[in-house]
């Protein structure tokens, strides 16, 4: 036991602000809806204003599309589809080479951007989400040219236009996922960005305009949810890309039945993170914070089931709670700062309720002792425990910083466990044996498997899921297929 001097001298040593400074982006007190390579109006006049979560501070008004909006930005890109569909797939790797290079240029403000917007630490946005969209358009602008040889027979043809529908958690990451092989495989776009995060796709617009990319190639529509609802909706949309809820994601399939559009949906998860008796306890314990602490728990593929072998689980569980006492939250801004803010008013109320849910069931909560900031939309890193299959907290998708811990005796029971969800998009395990690993991970209904790692992701691999996570795959040779006409 420590001294009570040699403790006072442990906790002098705090961290000093780190704040990263906010004059690198410059946001304007107004956005138009981005159509035909100009900015422009609503319809309707109509506006909302796009909010920070970690102060509630109003940072822009943006325009509000419409039906008419959608029409006219279907029209543009639709127009647009003629002459770049017919370009020779170099000329499009340029332009997504251009695209690529300005945005690993505005990487800084673009960071600070979503940071302010979307209220997820700066050193994710940074270290992360930006060097991410950047690999993501040079990936697929190396395809452009050869297209031919990626499997799909040769001269394969683009659809036409694509809708696509992204969420507020990675907002240009999602954006990134949806435009870059869209463009590579010769479609036109119109993109409706999340309506509490437009702002990195309006700047999104403006990189277009810099890297001289043809109007109406991109159109960018902020809005609600009847803008996403008229989009998928429109009888010229040759392709839907929708990320999101799984109930949104029911509807926009009952909207495309019978007709010949071609849909892609990456929904909701509940992902399970299988901790074996032989892992390395510490990196399992980084991997678990990874998986369900980075970005609030906003993550899709997040690992918010922890299945732990049953003879390890009060050593996992010890070390898992000392790690999550030494999180820091606060400031996203800040670049010590672990844990930011909930995105929205709306997720919180969803995050408190079901938590409340899980002790009302008679699961048994933990946090870490943290001060939550006075303004904004927070919530503290949370453990449930004592949870079995049947409680709420360990079927329904939280998207937050909520944790549910079940254990196993055997790699069945553990398999068994994992797979028992209405979802399938991820899982982690965690063994020293390369055998165990491929053995359970053949098992595993889930579209990504990582092993002794969580949330790890590269342009080069596909993502997507099973069951009530969706269809249909983003990111590496699979990610062309989608805006293929194969």
């Amino acid at each position: 036991m420590k001294s009570e001097n040699s403790a006072n001298a442990a906790s002098a040593f705090e961290y000093a602000p780190a704040p990263e400074s906010r004059s690198v982006v410059d946001i304007a007190p107004s956005y138009g809806l981005f159509i035909d390579g100009e900015f422009t109006e609503a319809a309707d006049g109509k506006v909302f204003k796009s909010v920070s979560p970690s102060t509630e501070e109003v940072l822009s008004e943006v325009a509000q599309a419409g039906d008419a909006d959608v029409d006219r930005a279907v029209k543009a890109a639709r127009k647009a589809f003629e002459k770049w569909s017919a370009l020779p797939g170099a000329e499009r790797a340029k332009y997504l080479f251009r695209i690529a290079r300005i945005i690993q240029e505005r990487s800084r403000e673009l960071a600070v951007l979503e940071t302010l917007d979307n209220g997820k630490p700066i050193k994710e946005t940074r270290d992360a989400d930006l060097p991410l969209v950047a690999a993501h358009f040079f990936y697929y602008a190396g395809w452009a040219d050869k297209l031919d040889h990626a499997g799909y027979g040769a001269n394969p043809r683009p659809l036409g236009v694509a809708g696509q529908v992204i969420p507020w958690n990675f907002p240009l990451l999602m954006l990134a996922w949806k435009i870059a092989p869209a463009l590579a495989t010769g479609n036109t776009v119109v993109l409706k960005p999340a309506e509490t995060t437009p702002l990195s796709a309006l700047f999104f617009a403006d990189i277009c305009r810099q890297a001289g990319l043809p109007k109406g190639v991109v159109n960018i529509l902020p809005g609600y949810g009847d803008a996403g609802a008229a989009l998928t909706a429109h009888p010229d949309v040759n392709k839907v890309a929708f990320t999101g809820s799984t109930a949104v994601g029911k509807q926009i399939a009952r909207t495309v039945a019978g007709t010949d559009k071609k849909l892609t949906l990456e929904l909701g998860g509940k992902g399970a993170n299988i901790v074996f008796d032989d892992a390395p306890i510490d990196q399992a314990v980084e991997g678990i914070v990874t998986g369900i602490f980075f970005n609030q728990g906003q993550v899709c593929c997040a690992g918010s089931r922890l299945l732990v072998q049953e003879s390890i689980q009060d050593e996992l569980l010890d070390a898992l709670k000392r790690r999550l006492s030494t999180l820091r939250l606060g400031d996203p801004l800040d670049k010590n700062t672990d844990i930011g803010a909930i995105n929205s008013a709306e997720q919180l109320a969803r995050i408190t309720a079901l938590a409340e849910t899980g002790e009302a069931e008679g699961a048994e909560r933990w946090s870490a002792p943290c001060e939550l900031p006075t303004s904004g939309y927070w919530f503290a890193p949370t453990l449930f425990t004592n949870v079995t299959q049947a409680h709420t907290v360990a079927r329904d998708e939280i998207f937050g910083p909520v944790l549910s811990v079940l254990s196993f005796r055997t790699p069945e029971e553990a398999v068994a466990k994992a797979n028992n969800t209405q979802y399938g998009l991820s899982a982690g395990i965690w063994t020293e044996k390369g055998s165990r690993i491929l053995a359970v991970a053949n098992r595993l209904r889930a579209g990504v498997v990582w092993a002794n790692t969580f949330n790890k992701f590269d342009p080069t691999s596909p993502f997507g899921g099973y069951k009530e996570s969706g269809f249909g795959r983003e990111g590496g040779r699979h990610g062309l297929e989608a805006y293929l006409d194969v």
